[in-house]
């Protein structure tokens, strides 16, 4: 196989992991203040991924460096053209990070309050521009012929890519949900239950205007497996509201998270051999075989990560296993 269609795949297969596995932990972040209302119960909330969300992260700057190295022209045009957008997405997630470690360092219910609230802005936040930068990349943006962004930050936004975002803000609140359901007990769970049901029958409305409006603006449905995949993403999220319906949580949640995966498989399979769509020219459009390194380093690329992969996915995999168990909230005052 050409290496730079290798490491196309590859970069998909992390921005898969990230989004199913980061997806939940947003949509807890964001149900934080609905669903906790004692501090025990925010507690419990918090702890469900407490143990995994730093793990999580790592398909996230896994899949920018394998760009940076594998696709230095794209990473230099995307971070360059998104600069604004990426950098308001760092600093939530800083804030995010900084929330999970430091709300149970002091008893204060001010100060837990004021760590919840952050918790809450760092999830939304990102969660929101993820689908607006993916809805951007689909739709194409204004990219000349030397390879570069020629817009501004306001480019970025329009009806159609905002309502992409609110789509992936509320699939991801709605996994993060049904997460809860399989993460905590007594009310909370149940309000859980609640909040997964009407931000799923929310997302399916806002998903089908979504995909109605990407069929006129934009050429994903040019091939007919791409297509196959979007309705098969829609299938699944209809199932799991099915599934949670039969209080079904385990099969409802998979179904949620298959949803992410195959939209996500869906972009990608669109955009091939696109990494980045011209709204200029489709000629300036940005392809694998323009942006790619050179054979020597994408072959040392794919030796070191045949190496690291397995390692990193059997050492998550343990981690979750270990902490599988419904959380209370009353565990260590010293965890998460």
């Amino acid at each position: 196989m050409d290496l730079s269609i290798l490491w196309y795949i590859l970069i998909t297969v992390l921005f898969l992991g990230y989004f199913f596995l980061e997806g939940f932990d947003y949509g807890v972040g964001i149900l934080l203040p609905f669903l906790g209302k004692n501090d025990t119960e925010r507690r419990a909330i918090v702890d469900s991924i407490g143990p995994h969300w730093d793990g999580n992260e790592v398909w996230l700057l896994t899949a920018g460096g394998a760009i940076f190295a594998a696709f230095p022209h794209w990473y230099a045009t995307l971070f360059s053209g998104f600069y604004l957008a990426l950098l308001i997405m760092l600093l939530a997630l800083i804030l995010r990070g900084v929330a999970l470690e430091f709300r149970n360092r002091d008893n204060d219910p001010g100060w837990r309050n004021f760590w919840d609230k952050s918790l809450f802005v760092g999830s939304l936040v990102p969660a929101l521009l993820w689908g607006v930068a993916i809805t951007n990349l689909i739709q194409g943006v204004p990219i000349n012929a030397k390879m570069q962004y020629a817009g501004s930050f306001w480019d970025l936004l329009s009806p159609f890519t905002l309502l992409g975002g609110l789509t992936w803000l509320l699939l991801f609140t709605m996994h993060g949900a049904l997460f809860l359901t399989l993460k905590t007990e007594g009310e909370v769970a149940v309000r859980a239950h609640r909040a997964a049901s009407s931000t799923g029958w929310l997302v399916l409305p806002c998903l089908i205007l979504l995909l109605v409006l990407g069929y006129f603006r934009t050429d994903l449905f040019a091939r007919w497996l791409t297509g196959i995949v979007i309705l098969g993403a829609l299938l699944v999220l209809i199932l799991s509201c099915l599934l949670l319906r039969s209080r079904r949580y385990g099969c409802a949640f998979v179904s949620s998270g298959l949803s992410i995966i195959l939209s996500t498989v869906a972009i990608f399979t669109g955009l091939f051999p696109r990494v980045m769509v011209s709204s200029l020219n489709p000629d300036w459009s940005l392809t694998i075989y323009k942006v790619s390194s050179s054979p020597y380093t994408l072959k040392i690329m794919t030796i070191v990560a045949i190496t690291l992969v397995p390692i990193v996915l059997i050492y998550q995999g343990w981690s979750y296993w270990v902490f599988r168990r419904r959380v209370t909230g009353k565990q260590q005052e010293s965890g998460y």
